[in-house]
């Protein structure tokens, strides 16, 4: 195993300085420890894909360092950095076997605890539900299938650390789920540092022992998934990070650790204890409800979305777009609803 860090790593295309540049990474500060499901995660062209290719070696550092283990790896190339990388195409030799597009790395390196190349080979396919399959072509298989062989050739040469780019993105919904389980099971059983990019902000809050939400090539905030998503830093995170409703308003007064905040005439009490005379504050779907008593407001409903277990309800107040979770459709087509003053969560100033 091993740890990972970034300290103020930059990456710039073109000539640096120049009005043709193009800033892809701006002082990326990551700590990932040793043994931890670590993920990035953000919109298209946010960076992340950028970072795990600094991390591999793929891309140099315009400015900043890389470090495993403390050591600097500035020069390293990418096969000499005992990392395992598994990419969104899987990239399988279809020429080959699945036994030897397992083993193919062990041809530049021993098999670990003095295991055979087809002992390692066969621990490995057991490993990730695949015995038996030795003999079959990359083109006979699944979708999910072939992840699961691109990740077993990773894995084979026992590296330090594992990164994964979008790994599942081609999957169907139903396939990305459980196939995200089963990598954080075998991720969890050989206690390897991991490294996973995704734009899905489900699935980094579901599998991730920690994330990084990232953003025109910065990081927005780093945290576990339960703070990212109840206590967003910032309101790129809060808008980004699941369906939330996010508000600006004027601090008309302050009462211990509450705040009376006005927003279009109407007033709503915070927990806001401290913050500028303006500030940005979110409100979950869940926590705005009909039976909720405090700083209501009227909902002109827009569309409904059955969910299985909750309706997904769209509408406006005050020209603002407005998300509801609702255990049923709603009959009318206005909707007064509340929320807690703790249930406000303050996401910075204006």
């Amino acid at each position: 195993m091993t740890d990972l860090r970034l300290e103020g790593v930059s990456k710039v295309y073109g000539e640096t300085g120049t009005a043709t540049d193009t800033v892809a990474l701006e002082g990326i500060d990551i700590a990932v420890r040793d043994g931890e499901f670590f993920t990035l995660v953000g919109p298209s062209g946010c960076g992340k894909t950028t970072t795990l290719r600094t991390i591999a070696g793929f891309e140099e550092t315009t400015e900043g360092t890389v470090r495993y283990d403390g050591r600097e790896m500035a020069g390293v190339p990418p096969e000499r950095r005992d990392i395992g990388v598994v990419f969104q195409s899987y990239a399988l030799f279809p020429h080959m076997s699945i036994a030897e597009n397992v083993g193919y790395g062990l041809q530049f390196r021993e098999p670990p605890e003095g295991l055979s190349v087809d002992e390692r080979v066969a621990d490995l396919l057991e490993l990730v539900d695949l015995e038996g399959m030795d003999d079959r072509s990359p083109e006979a298989l699944s979708g999910g299938q072939q992840q699961r062989v691109a990740l077993a050739r990773a894995l084979a040469p026992a590296p330090d650390l594992l990164l994964l780019d979008e790994p599942m993105s081609a999957l169907d919904a139903q396939l990305r789920e459980s196939l995200r389980r089963q990598l954080k099971r075998i991720q969890s059983e050989l206690e390897i540092t991991t490294v996973y990019v995704t734009h899905d902000q489900a699935e980094a809050l579901a599998i991730s022992d920690r994330l990084a939400v990232m953003n025109g090539g910065r990081v927005e905030q780093v945290g576990r998934p339960q703070e990212i998503y109840r206590e967003p830093a910032t309101r790129f995170v809060a808008e980004f990070v699941g369906d939330n409703n996010v508000f600006d308003g004027e601090v008309r007064s302050r009462d211990g650790e509450y705040a009376q905040v006005e927003i279009d005439g109407e007033r709503f009490t915070l927990s806001a204890s401290d913050g500028t005379d303006r500030l940005t504050f979110c409100v979950r779907p869940g926590a705005l409800s009909q039976s909720v008593e405090r700083n209501r407001l009227t909902v002109n409903v827009e569309t409904s979305e059955f969910l299985g277990e909750t309706v997904r309800v769209n509408g406006r107040w005050n020209g603002a777009r407005i998300v509801l979770q609702l255990p049923e459709v709603p009959e009318r087509d206005e909707l007064t609803v509340g929320f807690d003053p703790d249930d406000a969560h303050v996401v910075g100033p204006h």
